[in-house]
């Protein structure tokens, strides 16, 4: 693995609310460690430069936070905080409900950015763009706060409007990555199964 970049920020998207969870999805246990404990960890791994885009008073004690400027705008709202807040010019952005990445993805990502003039890097797995697991230039935040002052929150839209490099599946899996990487953890059932498998992969 190389070692954690100096020249990319990264940013844990925190701020989701999941009644579905019957709890803050960030403080969900899996296999003994919070959602949050392993998308940090993760997110160290690749760079030195680790915040937290959401509630301050709930997350500061992790890791520097970064609160929305546009609230209760969903996942722009805060990658357009992350991209505002920060002095790098790659930004790696990860929700905090996609356990199964790893590393090397990281990666490979921030390093196909640097190749790129694109102003996100995103993959593309399962036939859906992927902006929760992507690297952003400062420049995106330009456009995604045009589209919040225009009440526009979806973040693919804002993705098909500016300059892209999208690494569809072919090129992962020629890469070495599966796309169950992108599975993401919305209700309890999807956390049991999760946990099954964990469970399976360690008795292998």
């Amino acid at each position: 693995m190389e070692a954690p970049a100096a020249d990319v920020a990264a940013f844990v998207l925190a701020g989701g609310k999941s009644t579905r969870m019957g709890s803050d999805k960030a403080f969900v246990l899996l296999d003994g460690r919070t959602l949050l404990d392993c998308a940090l960890e993760l997110a160290r791994s690749v760079t030195r430069e680790v915040c937290i885009a959401g509630n301050a008073a709930k997350f500061a004690a992790f890791a520097p936070v970064v609160e929305d400027i546009f609230r209760e705008c969903g996942p722009l709202g805060g990658i357009h905080a992350a991209l505002r807040a920060s002095t790098a010019e790659l930004n790696l952005v990860l929700a905090v409900d996609l356990p199964f990445l790893s590393s090397a993805l990281l990666e490979f990502l921030i390093n196909k950015a640097r190749r790129s003039d694109a102003m996100v890097t995103v993959p593309r797995a399962e036939g859906r763009l992927q902006p929760l697991c992507a690297v952003y230039r400062r420049k995106f935040g330009d456009a995604a706060e045009q589209a919040l002052l225009a009440g526009r929150y979806k973040i693919g839209a804002v993705i098909e409007e500016v300059r892209r490099c999208v690494v569809d599946e072919e090129e992962l899996q020629i890469s070495g990555f599966a796309v169950e990487m992108f599975r993401n953890l919305n209700t309890r059932e999807d956390l049991a199964s999760a946990a099954a498998d964990q469970r399976a992969r360690v008795e292998d």
